[in-house]
C-alpha cells in the first residue's frame, strides 16, 4: 500500500507455512478422507497413501489461496495471514503451492487412475476457486464438485475400485457447499471492499447463513437415512449434534456468530464421519 511500510519477509518458517495451509480445514478434510479409506477397506498402506495425497492437495490449495490473495489480504490488513505479518512472502507461497500440487498429482495417481482423478478433482476445484471463481456467482460450485468427488475418490481407492453410494457423494457435496457459506461469513465486508462478489456476497449474510444451515441438515439426514437398514443410534446422535451446529450456522449472518460457523461446520463434518463409521454403515 502506498505510504505504508510493509514488513520485511523473513526466511519462511515451518510454523508460518503450516498456518498458510489453512491448517484446520486441511487437517479436517485429510482426517475425513483417511477415515473413509479405512472404512472402505482400502488397507493400511493405501489409506496412508490417501492421507498423503489429500494432505498434499489441501496444502497446495491453502498456499495458493494466500499467494493469490496476498495483495487483497494486505489491503485489508488481515491479522491471521502470515503474508500480512511478514512471516512469508508471495514468492515463497507460490513455490510451496506448486511443489505441493506437483506432489499431489503422482500421490493421487498411485492409487489408480479412477481414484486418482477423482481426488484431483478436489484439488483442481480448489485452485479454480482461488484463481477467480470466488469472485463469481458460481463460487459454490468448486465446493460442491470437489467435496462430492472426495468420498467417491476415497472409496474407489479400495480394492476392486468400488463406487461410493449416492448418499455419501450427495452428503459430501452438501457439506462442501455449507462450508463455503460458513467460511465466507466472517470476511464478507473485506471481500466486498476488494472486489470479491461470490454467491454468499450476492445473497447477503442472513440468507447465506440460512442456506448453510439447510445444507448441513440435508447432509446429516442423508448420512443417517441413506445407508441400508434402519438408522443406528450413532446416526441419530449425529443428527442431534447437527441441529445446534445448523443453528449456529444460521446465525452466521450476525456479527457475533460469524467466526463460530466455519469451525462448527468442520467439527460436524468430522463427527458425522466418525459416527457414520461407528454405526457400521457400509460405504462401498
Amino acid at each position: 500500500m502506498p505510504g505504508v511500510r510493509q514488513p520485511t519477509p523473513r526466511t519462511p518458517s515451518a510454523a508460518a507455512l503450516a498456518r498458510a495451509t489453512h491448517l484446520g480445514p486441511a487437517v479436517a478434510v485429510t482426517t475425513v478422507a483417511t477415515l473413509l479409506a479405512v472404512a472402505a477397506g482400502a488397507g493400511a498402506g493405501r489409506a496412508a497413501l490417501v492421507c498423503a495425497a489429500v494432505l498434499a492437495g489441501q496444502a497446495s490449495i491453502g498456499w495458493s489461496n494466500d499467494w493469490l490473495d496476498a495483495d487483497r489480504d494486505r489491503a485489508v490488513a488481515r491479522p491471521d495471514k502470515p503474508v500480512v505479518q511478514g512471516a512469508l512472502d508471495p514468492a515463497a507461497l507460490r513455490a510451496a503451492a506448486l511443489a505441493a500440487v506437483a506432489a499431489a498429482v503422482p500421490l493421487s495417481l498411485l492409487l489408480g487412475v479412477v481414484p486418482g482423478l477423482l481426488l484431483l478433482v478436489l484439488v483442481a476445484s480448489g485452485w479454480a476457486y482461488n484463481a477467480g471463481l470466488k469472485r463469481t456467482a458460481a463460487s459454490v460450485l468448486p465446493y460442491v464438485t470437489g467435496f462430492g468427488a472426495l468420498p467417491a475418490g476415497v472409496v474407489a481407492a479400495a480394492p476392486g475400485t468400488p463406487s461410493a453410494p449416492w448418499w455419501l457423494v450427495a452428503a459430501g457435496g452438501a457439506l462442501g457447499a455449507a462450508a463455503h457459506f460458513a467460511n465466507v461469513a466472517p470476511d464478507l465486508e473485506d471481500d466486498l471492499a476488494t472486489g470479491v462478489r461470490g454467491l454468499p456476497h450476492r445473497l447477503g449474510a442472513v440468507p447465506s447463513g440460512a442456506l448453510c444451515a439447510a445444507l448441513l441438515l440435508a447432509a446429516s439426514v442423508a448420512l443417517v437415512l441413506g445407508p441400508d437398514g434402519p438408522p443406528t443410534a450413532a446416526g441419530w446422535t449425529g443428527l442431534a449434534i447437527a441441529v445446534p451446529v445448523a443453528a449456529t450456522a444460521a446465525l452466521a449472518g450476525t456479527g457475533r456468530a460469524r467466526r463460530l460457523a466455519f469451525p462448527a461446520v468442520m467439527l460436524l463434518v468430522v463427527l458425522d464421519v466418525v459416527l457414520l463409521l461407528a454405526g457400521g454403515a457400509g460405504v462401498t
